[in-house]
């Protein structure tokens, strides 16, 4: 694992002062735009009674969304520490029950053996934080049965200025953490490898949602 992807790394950016900022944000103002288009297509489709994993979930305001419509269970993979009493907590203020959600602190790659399947898999601005997308994605395509739900930044020359800054201020403050946007064609051809197709789409100037289901489905 390289310096920018170990836990310390991400712990010194997703600490708890972060997790009280996306905490107060999303009782404010719910969901980010590019999070909320995921949701908004999954509840399309329906998920009454549908096992959710959220992978890199933060506080798990994903998680929640999809409970409140009707999903059975959900469980948030989440690297750092920080978030997982704030997740807690997020999830008692819901109502939605205290077997409903489940938190797991971890690398989600590197414990995917050890995860169960969900019926949906949802990554919001995830796949941004770890530079190898093909083993993040590959093990994400695996554990979902129906639906995987991402939000990237979009490959073009606004988002890499925006990335390029973000990562020289890292550089700067002598924190290990990057960020990186990865080719949406890739990412793409390499769930459509694994029996996905997309279904839905939404692009915007810095972060853009894709949403696909099963070939089968």
């Amino acid at each position: 694992m390289s310096r920018c992807c170990r836990p310390a790394a991400y712990r010194e950016v997703f600490d708890e002062k972060k997790a009280a900022k996306d905490a107060s944000r999303y009782r404010k103002k719910g969901l980010p735009k590019d999070a909320a288009a995921g949701i908004t297509f999954l509840r399309t489709r329906g998920v009454e009674g549908l096992t959710v994993l959220e992978v890199g979930g933060g506080i798990g305001a994903a998680g929640l969304e999809l409970l409140r419509a009707g999903a059975s269970h959900a469980v948030n993979v989440e690297l750092s520490p920080a978030y997982a009493s704030t997740a807690g907590e997020l999830a008692r203020q819901a109502g939605v029950g205290e077997r409903a959600v489940e938190v797991r602190v971890g690398d989600f790659v590197a414990a995917a053996g050890t995860i169960e399947r969900a019926d949906v898999v949802v990554m919001n601005r995830v796949v941004c934080c770890y530079p190898d997308f093909e083993a993040l994605l590959a093990a994400a395509s695996e554990k979902a049965r129906l639906y995987l739900v991402f939000s990237y930044p979009r490959d073009n020359v606004l988002a890499r200025a925006v990335n390029a800054a973000a990562n020289l201020m890292l550089r700067l403050s002598c924190k290990d953490f990057r960020s990186y946007v990865h080719p949406r064609g890739a990412m793409l051809a390499l769930l459509e490898g694994a029996g996905f197709r997309l279904a839905s789409e939404r692009r915007a100037p810095i972060w853009q949602t894709a949403a696909l289901e099963r070939s089968s489905a």
